[in-house]
């Protein structure tokens, strides 16, 4: 087991909490990735659709 260092904060709880944080971080980032590419689609299909509908 690991033990705290002279001024009480313990060195592997320092790296492994920050690390968690990033993991899950790059999780969000990625779930953010996904909904601005399904986003983008969406747009573009929207840009899409009045110069394949019809014109009058």
């Amino acid at each position: 087991m690991p033990q705290a260092g002279e001024n009480g904060i313990d060195p592997a709880a320092t790296v492994v909490t920050p690390t968690a944080e990033a993991a899950e971080l790059q999780t969000r980032i990625n779930a953010l990735r996904e909904e601005l590419m399904a986003l983008n689609e969406r747009m573009k299909a929207m840009f899409a659709a009045p110069q394949r509908s019809p014109s009058r």
